[in-house]
């Protein structure tokens, strides 16, 4: 058994992947995995489909860990923490679950809540070449290193990224949001946003994050 086939794996359950085709169809069109936060469920920024440029497939995932009554991508724990052994798991799920897609799609782009948020930048540090672009909401960075950090801070141009906070946030500390704003100033084409808000979305952040993907995924 070699290194990589010994890693853990938390697996993406396919057939509880809630989809939106593209207004064309999926073949061909520009992917939008979907990932929402702790103790929440697929449903959750599903809600937020037909408010997203129709041209989009949108796949929304579970996470593939119970947590009361939902679901989350990896315990729950400190946001300065630099183990990211349980991410990472769900982050090979994650990438797992795309190579076993039949469609062929154009692009696959990440967006993601709090502990979704979280996910869209460890999955893009493990696989920095394969994502357009990607929105983060109310999540964070994980404190340390990962593996494709020195190659996302050195490509030109870099990955387009969305950042959201909210000024009121009642869960993500504000020394997390603070160094995620400057991890991703460091590594990605960053657009970052903080809105008058708690721990949620609201109608403001929605329309920049539509206005910031129709930019970078003009189609």
């Amino acid at each position: 058994m070699t290194g990589a086939e010994a890693q853990p794996v938390h697996a993406i359950d396919a057939d509880a992947v809630l989809w939106r085709d593209a207004i064309d169809g999926r073949a061909g069109s520009d992917l939008l995995v979907v990932m929402h936060g702790i103790g929440s469920h697929e449903g959750d920024l599903f809600a937020l489909a037909p408010f997203l440029p129709d041209r989009l497939t949108i796949a929304a995932l579970r996470a593939p860990l119970r947590y009361g009554t939902g679901y989350a991508w990896y315990a729950a724990g400190s946001q300065m923490s630099t183990d990211a052994s349980l991410i990472d798991a769900s982050s090979r799920g994650v990438l797992a679950w795309l190579d076993g897609l039949e469609d062929e799609f154009r692009s696959v782009s990440l967006l993601g809540f709090s502990q979704g948020g979280a996910m869209t930048l460890q999955l893009l540090r493990h696989a920095p070449e394969r994502f357009a672009a990607v929105v983060q909401l109310s999540g964070f960075v994980f404190a340390g290193t990962a593996p494709g950090d020195a190659a996302l801070a050195a490509a030109d141009p870099r990955v387009p990224a969305f950042q959201a906070s909210g000024s009121a946030d009642e869960m993500i500390a504000r020394d997390a949001t603070s160094r995620t704003t400057a991890w991703m100033r460091e590594h990605t084409d960053v657009e970052a946003h903080e809105y008058a808000m708690g721990h949620s979305i609201v109608q403001e952040e929605l329309q920049d994050v539509v206005a910031f993907l129709d930019r970078v995924l003009p189609g």
